[in-house]
């Protein structure tokens, strides 16, 4: 048997670890390949950037677990820069299946960053309703959620000083891994009270949020792990959306290295073949 034909006839397991380990090795060791920054995911930090200390940035987790790979990056990210730049932060969620995965992160950054809670920021928790509690919220944010996660009255925390409705938001993004998301938040919420908006969302959604983003009905988009990548390279505090990408260009890598060496060895055989006159 020929080298070719050995290396046609290879064991599997062997293509599967060498797809495992370009895959593990980057999340083990990111290399941070350049990535470069669309004009939708600048357009969110543009703005963050240049509110002033002690803006209000409401942040709708609206996403569940099972978009924790690309949402939880994003929050992450979304997150740190708020709390360098002085943001007072008021969290929420539309989803009660992602409350409690909400408060964690929530807590982890905030620690991270020396932030009080009450003081910095806030997290609402969840309300039954749907999209009835962003009209709720346009109206009176303490009906809407009368108490934060922990069951402490909203109303007289220091977070929320000067805040009585969305109307005094100074920018509001929705992480959303489906509806109620970035459409509610639009149609609810901007479109009645005025205020900036930005989305984030799975890969898979983000085609169908650029319609809004094009008409300007959302000032910016951050579109699954490649767009918390770009968002996280503009913080300058490259994390696991980072070390995600290079671990998805290594195995994207691989997997064209693999059919392309299949493909020579197969044509080297058929040569092989016709010069012996079996073909």
């Amino acid at each position: 048997m020929s080298f070719s034909e050995r290396m046609l006839k290879i064991d599997r397991r062997i293509i599967f670890l060498v797809i495992g380990l370009c895959t593990l090795l980057p999340l083990l060791y990111p290399v941070g390949l350049p990535i470069k920054i669309s004009p939708e995911v600048r357009g969110v930090y543009d703005y963050i950037e240049g509110l002033p200390e002690r803006s209000v940035f409401l942040l709708s987790l609206d996403f569940d677990p099972a978009s924790k790979p690309e949402l939880h990056p994003q929050a992450i990210a979304l997150l740190r820069h708020a709390f360098r730049k002085n943001l007072r932060v008021v969290a929420m969620t539309l989803w009660v299946s992602g409350t409690g995965m909400a408060d964690q992160l929530l807590t982890q950054v905030a620690k991270e960053a020396g932030k009080e809670i009450g003081k910095d920021y806030v997290f609402l928790g969840w309300s039954p309703g749907g999209t009835a509690v962003i009209i709720n919220m346009g109206q009176d944010l303490y009906t809407a959620f009368p108490s934060d996660y922990g069951g402490k009255p909203t109303k007289g925390l220091p977070v929320l000083e000067g805040v009585q409705s969305l109307k005094d938001v100074s920018y509001a993004m929705s992480l959303a891994a489906g509806n109620p998301g970035v459409e509610a938040w639009y149609v609810f919420g901007k479109d009645k009270y005025k205020f900036e908006l930005g989305g984030g969302c799975t890969g898979v959604i983000a085609p169908g949020l650029y319609p809004l983003l094009r008409s300007g009905q959302i000032n910016g988009l951050i579109g699954g792990l490649r767009g918390a990548a770009e968002y996280e390279s503009l913080i300058g505090q490259k994390g696991r959306a980072v070390a995600g990408m290079d671990a998805q260009s290594a195995t994207h890598v691989a997997i064209v290295a693999l059919v392309a060496i299949c493909n020579i060895f197969y044509f080297s055989l058929r040569r092989q073949a016709k010069r012996q006159g079996h073909v």
